[in-house]
């Protein structure tokens, strides 16, 4: 069946009182974005709360399905028949014939819900529940009608237009994109750090991604694969910019005066650091990482604290508190999951300790540090100036 309308539901944003339209007006905007990268022709509309997309050309319905699902501030997706306003036995045709394409099986359970938005139409919400409901029932004689637990609900809107429509397909949930600022995620090519982007992406904040990269020590498809992680983020949050900066200089020089069962909680309050100036460049407002409490020796609760010590932004761990087979169930939903396996080593894995320290001193720490400080800031500021920006987008 050919839709020419689809309705956009969502949730969280009609609890946004008087500043509602903000929000419908970013999530129509993220629709338009991601529309446009498909064939077809689409006009989005704002009516009454409602939010409409009209084709006006042909179109593929996957493409269409598959697009919208991708957009955070949908709840469901809902092909239907819109018509204009007609007589009331026209109406009870028409909704009929609507029933008929959509399901041609011949034994199911439904339910009708009207909603009569329009108090001018001269037929209320109940009599057009019990009438509709009689012609189905009348047009397929196995059916039978089940109001708590249907397998498809008749849905009729009587508004400026008459919206009808028996799925309800669901979207991505959360927030539109850009309505809760910025953040910049440290990205690695592991399983955990694409899906706390993904997660952070969907309560409306823009993401930019940093990757520490440490050639010769990573190769070229390390890179690669972080790239092609960020593309994959970037089909939910829209357009990623990554930083990419050589680190190796500063990994080196960490291994060569620091004890090596500190190495890896050292090494990565630097990458904070970098993330955090990285950050404050573009206006970001906080840092978000994948690090899950305990998962390995500088992600338990001393090391998280002494890694935080050298930020002043705020840093978001969305997974912290999920197990591994919580994480990589939602790298499977989302695509990253096959990506992240692949066995391409990142800057972290190369340096990492036979016997990390998992109750790391801040003050041991810092007195380590200051073997560092001979040629640290000339380095720290050699990897800024390395930054290699790739534009992420699918």
């Amino acid at each position: 069946m050919f839709y020419h309308s689809f309705l956009i539901k969502y949730a969280e944003i009609g609890t946004k009182g008087k500043n509602r339209y903000i929000f419908e007006d970013a999530l129509m905007h993220d629709i338009r974005h991601k529309l446009n990268k498909i064939d077809g022709e689409f006009a989005i509309q704002k009516e009454q709360g409602r939010i409409y997309v009209n084709a006006k050309t042909e179109y593929e319905y996957d493409d269409v399905i598959d697009a919208l699902s991708r957009v955070f501030g949908i709840t469901g997706i809902c092909p239907m028949m819109q018509i204009e306003k007609c007589g009331y036995d026209e109406l009870r045709e028409k909704v009929l014939a609507f029933v008929k394409e959509e399901h041609p099986e011949q034994s199911f359970s439904f339910k009708v819900h009207a909603r009569r938005a329009d108090k001018h139409y001269p037929v209320n919400s109940d009599i057009i529940n019990a009438d509709v409901g009689y012609d189905i029932l009348c047009a397929y004689p196995e059916a039978r009608v089940d109001v708590h637990h249907p397998d498809f609900i008749v849905y009729i809107e009587v508004r400026q237009k008459i919206n009808v429509y028996t799925r309800v397909l669901p979207g991505a949930g959360g927030m539109p994109m850009g309505t809760n600022g910025k953040a910049m995620l440290l990205l690695s090519g592991g399983i955990d750090s694409p899906v706390a982007g993904y997660m952070i992406a969907k309560r409306g904040v823009t993401i930019e991604a940093v990757y520490f990269h440490a050639p010769p020590y990573t190769s070229e498809r390390a890179k690669e694969k972080v790239v092609e992680l960020a593309r994959l983020v970037a089909r939910f949050s829209g357009p990623i910019k990554l930083h990419v900066i050589n680190f190796t200089d500063i990994q080196l020089y960490i291994y060569e005066k620091c004890p090596h069962d500190e190495l890896t909680i050292i090494m990565r309050r630097y990458m904070m650091r970098i993330a955090e100036r990285l950050a404050e460049q573009d206006d970001c407002i906080g840092l978000i990482t994948g690090e899950s409490i305990g998962q390995v020796a500088s992600q338990t609760m001393f090391s998280l604290r002494v890694t935080d010590e050298v930020c002043e932004l705020p840093v978001y761990r969305p997974v912290i508190g999920f197990d591994k087979q919580e994480i990589v169930d939602l790298a499977e939903k989302i695509g990253t999951f096959e990506t992240s396996i692949l066995p391409y080593e990142d800057c972290c894995t190369i340096f990492v300790a036979k016997h990390p320290v998992t109750k790391p001193n801040l003050k041991s720490i810092q007195k380590s540090e200051k073997k560092l400080s001979e040629r640290i800031d000339e380095l720290f500021e050699a990897a800024i100036a390395s930054d290699e920006i790739i534009w992420c987008d699918k």
